[in-house]
């Protein structure tokens, strides 16, 4: 057995293609696995460095036919997957995905989902509480699944963990966005539950999580570079940058969680620092006021504020993002501020005025916030194509 099983489980919606490319990554490979016949219900994903695959099933729909229906069909396949008696094709966990936001259908749900998967009757369930962006709903929707468990008690015993998760970046409005959230809890989880032989060591798993909070970082300070934008497109003096603050201080905190940073006393010492350092310091002025020397700038006051913001996020996403991943590491603490504020200056001195060129010159006369937000996105991933 070289891999794990990892049933995935829930109503159609419920967001099980956006959490499986969160734990896999968009490269994951779908692959054939199972009895002939059987795989036409199902798909099946699977990444070097990561013990399971995840066997992604048809979602159930609201119609009692459609659902009924589905319910069947996993049923079906379980039971042929069952008989083939192979280690394989043995489940070795269920992730009952149930939507945060539909907290009303909890009991519904899991009743469906314990009846779809009922052949396996002595296997771990992991539910994944999925578009978790209220968190002070959490607590409330744990109790309310606990409870549609407890009222099945041959389920009731499978159950190892109920854990809020936000797959990927959220975005609530044009400056707000709720972080991806409880992914490196789940791979954990899952992997502690695979058999002797399959799971990862401590090292190995730790090597791929660090690959998904890069990964999952990198779209978040995206997401964010957006809110810049937007907060940019106003016609502010540039001396005025650090009224992005807020969209700021909401990356920061958002890539700490991703890096598993506490909140504490030290932590916001640093986060402040941070910001300053990006904004109203000796480095960020010495920054913005290289715009002077940067030949011909032919767009609009709005637009260029809309660029300097974009890059100014863009470029302290970078910085905060290697800062928090060598914390996160062990090879530098929350108390070492002076070297984060250098990592955020050096980043100002040596790269803001080139990017704001790069950009410039890929704009066109009737660029929108979006379109604007999409070059800066190139430029800062090496892309050179010349965006019209």
């Amino acid at each position: 057995m070289n891999k794990g099983n990892v049933l995935v489980i829930g109503n159609s919606g419920v967001g099980k293609s956006t959490l499986i490319n969160s734990v896999l990554g968009e490269e994951r490979a779908e692959t054939s696995w199972g009895p002939v016949g059987t795989t036409r219900e199902l798909k099946l994903y699977e990444v070097d460095g990561v013990p399971f695959r995840l066997i992604d099933t048809v979602g159930f729909e609201p119609s009692f036919i459609k659902e009924l229906q589905a319910i069947n069909a996993v049923k079906k396949w379980s039971r042929e997957s069952a008989k083939t008696d192979h280690e394989d094709t043995v489940i070795n966990v269920i992730w009952f995905c149930v939507d945060g936001a539909a907290a009303k259908l909890f009991p519904k749900t899991i009743s469906n989902l314990s009846r779809a998967t009922g052949i396996w009757k002595s296997v771990p369930v992991v539910v994944v509480i999925t578009k978790s962006y209220s968190v002070p709903d959490r607590d409330r929707n744990i109790e309310m699944i606990n409870n549609a468990f407890a009222s099945q008690k041959a389920l009731s015993k499978n159950l190892i963990k109920i854990l809020p998760v936000v797959a990927s970046t959220f975005t609530l409005n044009d400056t707000a966005f709720a972080p991806p959230e409880g992914i490196s809890e789940l791979i954990d989880i899952t992997n502690e539950i695979m058999p002797e032989g399959v799971k990862c060591g401590v090292k190995d798993i730790a090597k791929f999580k660090l690959m998904r909070k890069r990964a999952l970082s990198q779209t978040l300070v995206g997401a964010a570079t957006v809110a810049g934008v937007v907060v940019g497109a106003v016609p502010i003096p540039f001396s005025d940058a650090v009224l992005l603050g807020s969209t700021e201080v909401a990356m920061f905190n958002a890539l700490a969680k991703i890096y598993e940073i506490n909140k504490d006393e030290e932590s916001k010492q640093l986060i402040n620092s941070i910001i300053e350092a990006g904004t109203v310091s000796m480095a960020a002025k010495t920054a913005l006021g290289s715009l002077k020397a940067i030949p011909v700038i032919n767009v609009a006051t709005s637009a260029l504020n809309a660029i300097v913001a974009g890059v100014i996020i863009a470029l302290l996403g970078e910085a905060s993002m290697y800062a928090f991943e060598q914390i996160y590491l062990g090879e530098k603490s929350v108390a070492d501020i002076d070297w984060a504020r250098k990592i955020i200056e050096l980043k100002f001195t040596s790269q803001f005025a080139e990017k704001i060129e790069l950009v410039l010159s890929r704009i066109a006369d009737n660029s929108d916030k979006h379109a604007i937000a999409k070059i800066i996105a190139d430029v800062f991933n090496g892309n050179s194509r010349k965006v019209d």
